[in-house]
């Protein structure tokens, strides 16, 4: 018993635990394990696992089980955790360049979203955080971020006015809110329910399964289809855990996150369609 107990305190403690020869990557998150993007985070885990023949590991902690977004990221910095997914709309507090990636109505469609991505831009722009002891491995879909309202559905800018809307801990979030007349108000994932609930905001923005799985919409009765924004889900790694790995197993890892990456996005427009007809 005293044995795994400190096994199981070194896993909690090290981001990157290297146990014998088999090594074992914590990777934090706040969404639901029925997200579709938690489920590309299953499927990375299990391809790593083929890859490496069991001597790379990845475990999954899901819905803020060891903290918010923010929290996650600064426990990447000092390596005491090794990977997370995070919003990019949070991630630009720690790359600003990716402040870009949550314009609103930048994108065409969903090929343009994944042609910036994947290509020059987005490469760089996943560089671009490594001198913040963050190393982007690449986008999970989150579709487009909508409105949503508990007393009124929202035609034009103007029933934004004097409304307090849930936004990411994000400046380009929070000035899209506060140019349409607004009041933008952070709010973590996992605090949100509570705070429609009890008032402290009228509603919040974001896309058809993050709105079901959720389960926002037994108080939010009103989702306005606007589409401002695509901000895509960054799947990141502490330069600190990155660089325990060697060579090889860096390369299993990337072509493991690609290869999820690829499955996250098909699985996400099923799980688009299915959310609207559900709500």
């Amino acid at each position: 018993m005293k044995i795994r107990l400190v096994f199981l305190l070194l896993l909690f403690f090290y981001g990157c635990a290297d146990i014998s020869n088999t090594k074992v990557l914590k990777l934090a998150h706040g969404l639901d394990s029925s997200h579709p993007v938690h489920k590309g985070m299953l499927f990375m885990a299990e391809s790593i696992a083929k890859k490496s023949k069991g001597t790379l590991l990845i475990e999954i902690y899901p819905s803020q089980q060891l903290g918010t977004e923010r929290q996650a990221l600064e426990m990447l910095q000092i390596g005491s955790l090794a990977m997370t997914k995070v919003s990019g709309a949070v991630m630009e507090n720690f790359a600003p360049k990716i402040k870009c990636l949550s314009l609103p109505y930048v994108f065409r469609d969903r090929e343009h979203t994944y042609k910036v991505q994947d290509e020059k831009v987005g490469r760089d722009l996943l560089i671009q955080s490594e001198k913040y002891w963050l190393r982007g491995l690449g986008y999970f879909d989150a579709g487009q971020r909508s409105f949503y309202t508990k007393e009124k559905s929202i035609e034009t800018p103007d029933d934004l006015i004097g409304m307090k809307i849930r936004v990411q801990e994000s400046v380009m979030a929070m000035n899209l809110v506060k140019a349409l007349g607004g009041a933008p108000t952070p709010i973590s994932w996992g605090e949100l329910y509570t705070a429609l609930q009890q008032g402290v905001v009228d509603g919040a923005e974001n896309n058809p399964p993050s709105f079901v799985t959720s389960q926002h919409y037994e108080i939010c009765k009103f989702y306005s289809l606007n589409e401002h924004t695509a901000v895509p889900d960054l799947l990141v790694i502490g330069t600190v855990a990155w660089n325990r790995l060697k060579p090889q197993e860096q390369e299993w890892l990337q072509e493991a996150a690609d290869e999820a990456i690829a499955y996250q996005r098909k699985i996400w427009v099923e799980a688009e369609q299915e959310a609207l007809e559900t709500i």
